[in-house]
């Protein structure tokens, strides 16, 4: 059976990061799902046949004590005001769907003879429980004034809403820098990916959305926020008990789980087996497939 690289930052890194994401709670989506969910187009980044639905299940009005939902028309509006937000800038615009993430939007609606606005949110922030969550890999997004694509690791997404984005290096790549500097670790090249994806010439409308960015090695991690420069993005520190992560990382997926996590790859039956092997037994102490996010 043919092999990948023992050192190929997809075993090492990010199918790791994105089976710990999964024992979290996220759905899994192919690329290929993905792509469909937001119409075929790479010039989309919203997966607008998740949004939509969970905009109708989880948004009503209340008027003289009774429920009512929103029109299919303002739910469409809806969509639209998030999704054609005008770009003026990649700051200004993540900070007006930041806005919009978190105020919702007020829409006018008439219901017995009384026309009023009322307001839709996006995201239940009082109810995370009520949100739906998915995580894909090589999310294939079209640069700006082109039909070339750049593909990031691993965006996660809140109702179809792309609000993180992780970039996965392998330990042995090291950056050009001065010494002792983070690009001279492989974490710096995830950082330096990140940063040139976010100029006006490359995958911005990604970004005016994300909320939370980290690039991955093994041993390192760091994050930040949209439009961060590389001097300001934080180490990683993870709180939480290592034996836990771990067992988390390896839990058992179902067979369904596996094939759709595996089987779109290049290596698939090698991939696969890899992971099996490694998957602990519900007595036994965790393998640590999860890279150890830097520890302070």
């Amino acid at each position: 059976m043919s092999q990948p690289p023992l050192f190929k930052e997809e075993l090492i890194s990010q199918i790791p990061a994105v089976r710990l994401l999964m024992a979290m709670g996220y759905q899994y989506l192919t690329p290929e799902e993905a792509l469909a969910l937001r119409g075929g187009k790479k010039n989309r980044v919203v997966l607008q046949e998740v949004l939509e639905p969970w905009l109708k299940a989880h948004n009503n009005i209340t008027f003289k004590g009774q429920t009512h939902a929103f029109s299919e028309g303002n739910i469409r509006r809806a969509v639209e005001t998030l999704v054609n937000e005008p770009y003026r800038g990649l700051i200004p615009t993540n900070a007006r769907v930041y806005d919009l993430l978190t105020l919702g939007t007020s829409l006018q609606q008439t219901i017995d003879g009384d026309k009023k606005s009322y307001s839709l949110h996006y995201i239940d922030w009082q109810h995370p429980a009520r949100n739906v969550y998915h995580v894909t890999e090589e999310f294939a997004v079209e640069k700006r004034g082109s039909h070339d694509t750049r593909r990031p690791d691993i965006v996660c997404f809140v109702n179809g809403i792309p609000l993180i984005v992780i970039e996965c290096k392998r330990p042995d790549l090291v950056a050009h820098g001065g010494p002792g500097a983070r690009q001279d670790k492989a974490v710096g090249q995830a950082i330096s990916q990140m940063l040139r994806n976010q100029r006006d010439d490359e995958i911005p409308d990604l970004f005016v959305y994300s909320q939370l960015l980290l690039a991955l090695s093994v041993n390192d991690a760091a994050y930040a926020t949209t439009g961060t420069p590389r001097e300001y993005w934080s180490l990683w520190r993870e709180d939480l008990d290592e034996a836990r992560l771990g067992q988390m990382a390896n839990s058992p997926l179902t067979g369904e789980e596996k094939q759709r996590l595996y089987n779109w790859r290049k290596y698939a039956g090698w991939v696969r087996k890899y992971f099996d092997e490694r998957e602990a037994p519900p007595q036994s102490p965790p393998a640590l497939l999860l890279p150890t996010c830097g520890k302070g």
